[in-house]
């Protein structure tokens, strides 16, 4: 138990964020001469009282400190916030209520001098635990959100911990309101043993639960996060959002320095280290944070969602929608999105204004030359560097995309780009295939090929897309899945084959556009759809026309010859019933002009939404497996 209290406070001495040395004060007091604090007073001191940063030393005014969110103005380094200025920074003003703001002190183990800490605690803090829970409203939306306090045995969890989280997540559950966690620890309260070690057991549990009813949680990872809840609640958020530079981890870094004798690498548990292994899906600063938050919210309240589409684009909605309180109150939801016409008005509005210039200098908008091309030329503009790239699709046709990290696994793929997103109020799951528009940007992208990872966050971001009702929008770019050693060792046909398995069986609409190149396997990961549509001069093949030839006639030189046998094009693929619709090209296809054809699709969309929306899960689900039964 003495190992175990002396770890706990190793922890705290690692994870030390920057703090304030007081160096001068207001001019009544004398130079060196600290204040005393009663006990449960408020920790701040007055706004003309100076502090030495201890990060980069420079001295500060507090009330600089305060008005940049707890940052140092010189540095940008982060200071630890109390729970109750940071409920301050993130709910609306005067709308947070309390839950169990008194509970009964326990010492299950009868652990000597417990009790009189916790007494201590709770006059230097003036908290009655290290966690404050209520309720709110953030940025307008309601949610339950906990905050929890270092400053309280550093965040440690022991009973009434673990006890305030599960009535608060149960709250949630109950309420069906979305559920924030600021989560910040040393990990489990020791002088309460295995009871502590039962809260993660709890928690995870109510977890469960309230996830099971399709309802959110966004977990915020703070500087430390550690031990017990990041081996419990604080992982397990369907979004997971990180401060930087926070400390987050299971064991703390001078244990296994200790452990493996060895020194760790620079950054080694910091947030921006858990990004890039695919186990955080954002990085948000301080000021962001509550619009963050509260847009991640919106993206997830799929009834509102569906109201919005139907008032924009005359959708049918269904009895319950029309009949419930919110749909009367229009201006409720037109409050939540600042500009629910926003793609059409980069979508129809650029087309309609280029199709007036074009009739005003006699050139017929849209016109393609596309027939006159062969296949081999297609391939070859299907590749071409200055073709849109998915990430310009998703800007023309979407609104307040914001995109998530991660596989959860291993790593971040940036070959796969995924993240939620509205269309025309409607919250949509969108996943595309990314190729760079450079060669430093095709290294960052690995030329479009997506690694196991990869395809296993499209595979996450596809199974949260079902657990809320969203539809998922897929853009296929990839001239095939990466072929290297890693990839085979991390299991790139498992990968493939488990998007495909799920993908059909998603109970929500899912639509596919080749956008460019299809290639293989790794194209047909993002393609299993209820419609499947392709710009028309993109292609979508079993492999390469250079590996196609150099199979059957031993010679890669012959390509131009196997494109023409192999089917590739949209023309020759509408034909087959392999894909339902093509998207018009203008003859020079670029980011400068695709505007028509962003319009175009922006159409076709809505249509199909419109339709689809209006069908159960087992009618899309039904719809997509007969779809491919029919090969």
């Amino acid at each position: 138990m003495i190992r175990e209290l002396i770890t706990q406070k190793k922890i705290e001495n690692a994870s030390r964020m920057p703090d304030f040395t007081k160096i001068k004060t207001g001019v009544n007091e004398k130079a060196g001469r600290r204040k005393k604090r009663t006990a449960g007073a408020d920790p701040e001191v007055p706004d003309d009282v100076y502090r030495k940063c201890s990060c980069c030393g420079k001295p500060l005014l507090n009330r600089d400190v305060r008005e940049n969110f707890y940052r140092c103005p010189k540095c940008g380094g982060y200071f630890r916030v109390h729970a109750r200025r940071r409920v301050e920074m993130i709910a609306d003003p005067g709308s947070f209520e309390e839950f169990d703001s008194r509970m009964e002190t326990v010492n299950p183990l009868g652990f000597p001098g417990y009790e009189e800490k916790l007494r201590d605690q709770r006059e230097k803090t003036g908290l009655d635990e290290a966690v404050i829970c209520g309720s709110c409203t953030i940025g307008g939306e309601k949610a339950v959100l906990c905050v929890m306090d270092n400053r309280f045995i550093m965040s440690s969890m022991g009973y009434n911990v673990g006890e305030k989280l599960t009535r608060a997540i149960e709250h949630s559950t109950e309420e069906k309101l979305p559920l924030i966690i600021y989560c910040c620890s040393g990990g489990a309260r020791m002088q309460e043993g295995i009871v502590s070690l039962m809260q993660m057991a709890k928690t995870s549990e109510a977890l469960k639960l309230h996830r099971e009813k399709g309802l959110l949680y966004i977990s915020m990872l703070t500087n430390p996060t550690m031990g017990g809840v990041t081996a419990s609640f604080a992982m397990l958020g369907d979004v997971i959002l990180a401060e930087p530079e926070a400390l987050i981890g299971f064991a703390g870094p001078r244990v296994i320095e200790q452990t493996i004798g060895e020194k760790l690498p620079e950054g080694f548990q910091r947030s921006e280290f858990l990004l890039q292994h695919g186990f955080v899906d954002m990085i948000v600063e301080r000021p962001e944070q509550k619009a963050v938050i509260a847009k991640l919210i919106r993206a997830h309240d799929m009834k509102a969602g569906r109201r919005r589409f139907a008032r924009i684009t005359g959708a049918e909605l269904s009895e319950s929608l029309k009949a419930s309180a919110a749909f009367a109150d229009a201006s409720a939801d037109n409050a939540s999105i600042p500009d629910e016409n926003g793609a059409e008005s980069r979508a129809k509005v650029k087309a309609a204004s280029r199709t007036e210039k074009s009739a005003e200098t006699g050139h017929k908008a849209g016109v393609s030359a596309s027939s006159k091309l062969s296949a081999w030329d297609k391939v070859r503009l299907s590749r071409s560097g200055d073709r849109p790239r998915a990430t310009d699709y998703i800007e023309l046709l979407f609104s307040d995309f914001t995109e998530l990290h991660g596989d959860r696994a291993y790593g971040d793929d940036s070959a796969v780009v995924g993240g939620v997103a509205f269309f025309h109020g409607l919250p949509v799951t969108v996943i595309a295939e990314q190729k760079g528009k450079n060669t430093k940007d095709n290294l960052k992208r690995n030329f479009g090929m997506p690694k196991p990872e990869g395809y296993r966050k499209a595979l996450r971001l596809m199974k949260e897309a079902e657990v809320f009702g969203r539809p998922v929008i897929c853009f296929v770019d990839t001239p095939g899945a990466y072929p290297g050693i890693s990839s085979e060792e991390r299991g790139q046909g498992e990968a493939i084959a488990r998007c495909i398995y799920e993908l059909s069986g998603l109970k929500v609409p899912v639509l596919s556009i080749v956008i460019s190149e299809g290639g293989s396997g790794g194209a047909l990961a993002l393609g299993v759809a209820n419609r499947v549509w392709m710009m028309e001069n993109a292609t979508y093949s079993i492999l390469s026309p250079e590996g196609f030839a150099s199979i059957l006639y031993k010679d890669a030189k012959k390509a131009a010859e196997a494109s023409e046998l192999m089917k590739i094009t949209a023309e020759d693929l509408l034909s087959l019933g392999v894909i339902d619709a093509v998207i018009p090209e203008p003859e020079s296809y670029n980011c400068e002009s695709m505007d028509e054809a962003g319009a175009e699709i922006d159409r076709r969309m809505e249509a199909f939404l419109k339709e689809a929306m209006a069908k159960s899960g087992e009618e899309l689900r039904s719809e997509r497996y007969q779809r491919f039964r029919d090969f």
